[in-house]
């Protein structure tokens, strides 16, 4: 009796969460946010509460902080350089990697953690969030943190950066369930498109224009412009007054969510 009680209390806690998330939209939206003027910290546009699901797309805008971020999706031969450029100038970054990323730049990834940069979460196979079930969701971010632990033997940083900034509330809440920050962005610019590469001067004009404080910057390191800009966008942000930050100094993501099903 005791253990058909046990299973009951399960199986109607299992029932209360599912019916928890389909309580809330899983309308597919991709991050954008309201510009201001230069200088300014982009406002959001949304009709809920970010902090609500433990995400982030900017820092403490009374400091003149920034948080340096790259997708890495795939590789065109220009993170060591950009690894090398941050190496010299002193500042942190945080590459947002999938699965087969790790599998095809093991060096590169132990490199990224042995010189303190963050390594974290951009899922297995870079599929729209809100495409998939809450438990194919789960197995992503799962899948790359177990596979990024294997081949560095540290466990994966808990952030999370949703494939090409597509999301619902609902993902954004099974993804703080599963004790993740999700991190958006406050800039970014066409720089991915790697036969359309734009000159290191105008790279250098946007980026530092559009500095603002608390600033969390996405940039592609698939980008032969960003690896060359780099040095000089990170000169002129220190000559501003900004100094860079690591995604740790955002505060550490909530691990005290409930155990709920997927």
């Amino acid at each position: 009796m005791k253990k058909m009680m046990i299973v009951a209390c399960a199986v109607f806690l299992g029932i209360g969460a599912m019916v928890a998330y389909n309580d809330i939209s899983n309308e597919k939206k991709s991050w954008f946010f309201d510009r201001r003027g230069e200088g300014e910290p982009p406002g959001w546009c949304g009709s809920f509460n970010l902090e609500d699901y433990n995400t982030f797309y900017l820092g403490d805008t009374d400091k003149k902080e920034v948080y340096l971020t790259f997708d890495e999706g795939y590789e065109k031969g220009f993170t060591d350089d950009i690894l090398d450029v941050l190496k010299e100038k002193g500042v942190p970054a945080a590459f947002f990697v999938t699965k087969p990323y790790i599998k095809d730049e093991p060096e590169l990834i132990r490199r990224m953690v042995d010189e303190g940069h963050i390594v974290a979460n951009h899922t297995v196979r870079h599929k729209s969030s809100p495409t998939l079930t809450p438990d194919e969701m789960k197995a992503e971010l799962e899948g790359c943190a177990a596979y990024f632990q294997e081949v560095t033997g540290v466990e994966m940083p808990k952030f999370f950066r949703p494939p090409m900034g597509e999301y619902s509330e609902r993902t954004l809440k099974a993804t703080a369930d599963a004790g993740y920050a999700t991190i958006f962005w406050s800039f970014a610019y066409q720089d991915w498109l790697i036969d359309k590469q734009p000159s290191v001067e105008f790279a250098h004009k946007k980026v530092t224009s559009g500095l603002h404080n608390g600033a969390i910057l996405l940039l592609h390191a698939v980008s032969s412009t960003n690896a060359k800009a780099l040095g000089g966008i990170i000169d002129a942000a220190h000559e501003m007054g900004y100094t860079f930050k690591s995604l740790d100094d955002l505060g550490k993501p909530n691990t005290d969510w409930p155990d709920m099903k997927w």
